[in-house]
C-alpha cells in the first residue's frame, strides 16, 4: 500500500467519524461491517467448531476459519478500494467517498456516547441505572458492583476500547489502507466472540486470540503515548503519571496489550483500576492497575472523557501533519 494514498485515508476517515459517526438510520437500514463480519464469525463458529473434534482438529479449524473470515473481509475491502479507484472520478472525491467508507471501522463517537450514557445515569437515575447501562460495554457480571465498581469499569472499556476501537483500526487504515482496516476489524471482532478461554472456545478461538494479540502490539504502546500527551493538555490530569504508571502496571493486565492504555489511563487521574471482578459465577483475581484511588464516582468518568477526546484530537492532529508530510514528498 502507498503511504501517500493511506495516511490520508485515515486521517480522513477519522474525521468523519469524529464529526458523523455511524448514522443510527444507516444501521437500522442496512446494519454495520461488525455486525456482517460478527454473522459471517458466528456462521463459521457453528460450522466448523465441533465438539466431537480433537482438541487438534478444532485449533486447526480456527485458523481455517479465520483464514476464511480475513479473506473476505480483507478481500470485501480490497475489491471496494480498487471499484472507487476504477472510476472516473477525481482522485479527491475517490479518496473521500473511500475515507467515508472507512469511517465506520472507527468507534471514536460511539464509545464516548456509551461511556457518558453511563455517568449520565449514574447522576439521573442513580446506581441501578448505572449497572444496566455500563452493562452494556463490559463482560462482567455487574449485580453486584458499587457505584465506584461501575466507574471504574466504564473507564477501563473506555481506555481499552480507545486502544482496538479507534488507534488500531486507524493505524491499520494508514498502513493497509481499506483492505488492512477491514482485515484488523475481522481479527478484533473473531477475538472478541470467540478467543475466550471457555471450554467451546480454548482450541477454536486460539488463531483469533493470538492473531489479536499480534496486531494490537503496537496499537496499545501507541495509545499509553497518546493518553500521556492528552494529559498535558488536560486540567487535572498528570503526564508523567501516566507514562510512569503505563511502564510500571502494565504487565499486570491479563492482557498482553489492554494493560497499556487502561494503565495510562489510571496513572494521568490519579485512578486505580482493575482488581477482582466476576464474569457470571466466577470470581477473577486480577491486579490493581495504578497507584491512586479505588473509589471513582461520575465525576471521574467525565475527567476520563475529557482525557480521552483529547487524545482522540491529539492522535489525530500527529497522523495529519504525518500524512501532510509524505503528500509534500510525493
Amino acid at each position: 500500500m502507498d503511504l501517500y494514498v493511506t495516511l490520508p485515508l485515515a486521517a480522513l476517515a477519522a474525521a468523519i467519524e469524529a464529526g458523523l459517526g455511524y448514522p443510527q438510520a444507516l444501521f437500522k437500514a442496512i446494519g454495520h461491517p461488525v455486525t456482517w463480519i460478527g454473522a459471517l464469525i458466528a456462521r463459521a463458529d457453528h460450522g466448523l467448531n465441533r465438539d466431537a473434534d480433537s482438541f487438534a482438529q478444532r485449533r486447526a479449524l480456527g485458523f481455517l476459519a479465520l483464514g476464511l473470515v480475513l479473506a473476505i473481509a480483507g478481500g470485501g475491502g480490497f475489491i471496494i478500494a480498487q471499484g472507487i479507484e476504477a472510476l472516473a472520478i477525481p482522485h479527491a472525491i475517490g479518496l473521500m467517498l473511500t475515507a467515508l467508507i472507512a469511517s465506520s471501522l472507527i468507534a471514536q463517537r460511539s464509545l464516548h456516547a456509551h461511556v457518558r450514557a453511563v455517568a449520565d445515569a449514574l447522576e439521573r437515575e442513580g446506581l441501578a441505572a448505572g449497572r444496566t447501562t455500563v452493562a452494556a460495554i463490559v463482560g462482567r457480571d455487574v449485580v453486584a458492583l458499587d457505584e465506584a465498581g461501575v466507574a471504574r469499569a466504564a473507564i477501563e472499556s473506555l481506555a481499552e476500547n480507545f486502544s482496538d476501537g479507534v488507534v488500531a483500526p486507524i493505524f491499520w487504515l494508514a498502513l493497509g489502507g481499506l483492505p488492512g482496516g477491514m482485515a484488523y476489524k475481522a481479527i478484533n471482532t473473531a477475538d472478541s466472540m470467540m478467543g475466550h478461554r471457555t471450554a467451546r472456545h480454548v482450541a477454536f478461538g486460539f488463531a483469533a486470540a493470538r492473531l489479536d494479540d499480534l496486531v494490537n502490539l503496537v496499537p496499545a504502546r501507541l495509545s499509553a503515548l497518546l493518553i500521556a500527551t492528552a494529559a498535558l493538555f488536560t486540567p487535572g490530569a498528570s503526564a508523567i503519571g501516566a507514562l510512569r504508571t503505563a511502564w510500571r502496571f502494565s504487565g499486570g493486565h491479563p492482557s498482553p496489550n489492554a494493560g497499556w492504555p487502561e494503565a495510562a489511563f489510571a496513572g494521568a487521574l490519579g485512578l486505580r483500576l482493575g482488581g477482582p471482578r466476576c464474569y457470571g459465577q466466577i470470581k477473577i483475581d486480577d491486579p490493581w492497575i495504578g497507584a491512586g484511588a479505588a473509589v471513582a464516582g461520575s465525576a471521574d468518568i467525565r475527567r476520563a472523557l475529557a482525557l480521552y477526546r483529547r487524545a482522540c484530537f491529539v492522535h489525530w492532529v500527529l497522523l495529519t501533519l504525518l500524512a501532510l508530510g509524505f503528500i509534500g514528498r510525493a
